[in-house]
């Protein structure tokens, strides 16, 4: 008994009409479709079939048997067609020796390595990929040596929205709503602490603030 290939990257597509398979690139995923054989024993239960829908009663339980049992056991017939369609779908494949995947020969084989390209990348294709990676990685860098805040006043203390009528400040030094300062300071008549507007009371000394 040979060894089964492609185990774990195939679908079956079979029914009960016949036999067919799709391949999968273990790196890519790309398919490729095997063409369809027809089973003769599909065609003998789909007579069975015929047979119980004019006739019905033994013919029609015949039919869903033969059928059930065809599907569970599935027989010589699927696994001559599977071997079949492996061979077709093979010349379109090759299995890396180092990782042991199958890789489509299209997107996924570096023919001069004899290797995947996972194992054996493209030079040319890493070149390209590692310039595109060190344009992005200076541009970064340019961009973060310049000074974006020169505009921004990030010393005053900054305030999200209005203490007054609770508007977004948008960073202005007025309420764009309600047109209050947003940053104003009273000073304390008595001990000289500087406290938020509106305050009634300097949080210092306990002077009322009229």
């Amino acid at each position: 008994m040979t060894m089964i290939q492609f185990t774990r990257n195939h679908q079956d597509h079979s029914t009960d009409k016949g036999y067919q398979f799709e391949f999968f690139c273990d790196r890519c995923g790309s398919g490729f479709m095997s063409g369809f054989k027809p089973s003769a024993a599909g065609y003998a239960t789909s007579a069975l079939r015929a047979a119980g829908d004019l006739l019905g009663g033994v013919f029609g339980r015949a039919s869903g048997s033969a059928y059930e049992i065809e599907r569970a056991v599935q027989g010589t017939g699927h696994d001559k067609a599977f071997q079949d369609a492996i061979n077709e779908a093979k010349p379109n494949f090759r299995q890396c020796p180092k990782c042991a995947k199958w890789s489509c020969l299209t997107i996924c084989w570096n023919n001069k390595r004899g290797l995947c390209y996972d194992c054996a990348p493209n030079i040319e294709t890493e070149i390209a990929a590692a310039q595109a990676q060190a344009t992005v990685d200076q541009m970064k860098e340019k961009v973060r040596a310049q000074d974006l805040t020169k505009d921004l006043d990030v010393t005053s203390e900054a305030s999200a929205l209005c203490p007054s009528c609770g508007a977004r400040t948008q960073g202005a030094k007025f309420c764009p709503e309600c047109g209050k300062p947003l940053h104003a300071k009273t000073e304390c008549p008595r001990c000289g602490t500087k406290f938020e507007a509106g305050t009634k009371f300097c949080p210092e000394c306990g002077q009322k603030i009229t």
